[in-house]
């Protein structure tokens, strides 16, 4: 088995809900999920002029190969309705392969690890919540540290929502 760490994120629609819908899906047709942080709201990101979005990262268990995990992510991305009109633009869902074991991968069309990790604070955040310790495997340094090393100014924070 391998373990991915894997980022949701939605700010159209009803995007708690469709966080919730990822995830049951994920667990349906990719992994098994171990480990799910909290909620997290923050600013938008790179296109500024969009509303906030709702983040979560969660850490699977799969027996896909990245190419195949990557496939799989963008078709629940596409039965839940997400059309790529803009890089960083608002949708209905974004699933995102943060890390893939301690892998190196980069192909044209799959760079893992996520190569904005280091610069997010809400992708940071949920992923110090539930792996403070994990190291990057090429910066070699904590998520605790890239967080504390993280320049984003955007602001981020954890929601308090029962489940």
């Amino acid at each position: 088995m391998n373990d991915a760490f894997i980022l949701l994120g939605a700010n159209l629609g009803e995007p708690l809900r469709q966080l919730h819908i990822a995830a049951r899906k994920i667990e349906q047709q990719v992994g098994t999920i171990q480990q799910a942080s909290s909620i997290y709201s923050s600013a938008a990101w790179g296109v500024l002029d969009q509303p906030p979005f709702l983040n979560q990262v969660l850490l699977i268990s799969t027996r896909l190969s990245p190419p195949t995990l990557l496939k799989a992510l963008q078709q629940i991305e596409s039965d839940l309705g997400r059309v790529r009109l803009q890089k960083w633009g608002a949708r209905l869902i974004d699933i995102d392969i943060l890390y893939y074991n301690s892998e190196i991968i980069a192909e044209p069309n799959l760079s893992i690890p996520h190569p904005y990790i280091p610069l997010r604070k809400f992708t940071l955040m949920p992923l110090v919540e539930i792996a403070p310790t994990y190291i990057h495997p090429v910066n070699k340094r904590s998520n605790e540290e890239l967080l504390a090393a993280c320049n984003d100014s955007l602001p981020v924070h954890q929601l308090n929502i029962a489940e």
